[in-house]
């Protein structure tokens, strides 16, 4: 089953940062990696479901005209909210996702840390709205940890083999190591241009 949006409310109850997000030297690089993989220096829409308290939110925002971010829990919602305080283009809204997908079109959806939460038809309906909400060329940035984890339903590996099932998304880069997997897919295409050849360069 999807997992239950107590179970992350009981996260934030025993710990401000359950993930370590802002204690870790494993998060720190794997964040400086995500955003190294956005092919593009500037998004104009950005969405970013399963934001957390913010720290990675924080890192795209530089990158975005306009970055929405949403959690399901409250306590990080409020926690993002003030970490993002100074990025006046970062707006933090608390939602359930899918249930809660945000109108609109984006230039960049970011999945980081959250698809393997989603069990049966949630994922597929998940990966629907992702898809119809990009823009031709969109960027679509997944992240996911690699290693069995007892709560999800799914592992790592097998939401990003749902991503390349998908044949509306072309990816563009794919970085892998034992603990997580990285990928950029471009949306609309079916032969991404790489990051030189959109400069010219080759």
């Amino acid at each position: 089953m999807t997992v239950s949006a107590s179970y992350f409310d009981d996260m934030y109850a025993r710990s401000a940062d359950p993930w370590g997000f802002t204690s870790r030297w494993y998060e720190a690089r794997k964040h400086a990696i995500t955003v190294a993989m956005l092919p593009r220096a500037q998004y104009r829409d950005a969405f970013e479901p399963g934001c957390s308290i913010g720290v990675l939110s924080s890192l795209l925002a530089p990158r975005c005209g306009h970055l929405l971010c949403c959690d399901v829990a409250a306590a990080a919602v409020e926690a993002a909210a003030e970490r993002t305080a100074g990025h006046g283009n970062v707006e933090v809204q608390q939602r359930a996702i899918p249930g809660g997908w945000p109108d609109g079109q984006f230039d960049l959806i970011v999945l980081s840390e959250m698809l393997y939460y989603f069990a049966g038809t949630d994922l597929d309906r998940l990966l629907d709205l992702a898809v119809e909400a990009l823009r031709p060329g969109a960027t679509l940035l997944a992240v996911h940890w690699r290693h069995p984890v007892t709560e999800h339903p799914r592992s790592g590996d097998d939401v990003h083999a749902a991503l390349a099932a998908r044949p509306e998304l072309a990816r563009l880069a794919r970085h892998t190591e034992p603990d997580f997997i990285a990928e950029a897919y471009l949306a609309g295409t079916r032969q991404p241009v790489s990051v030189a050849a959109a400069e010219g360069l080759c």
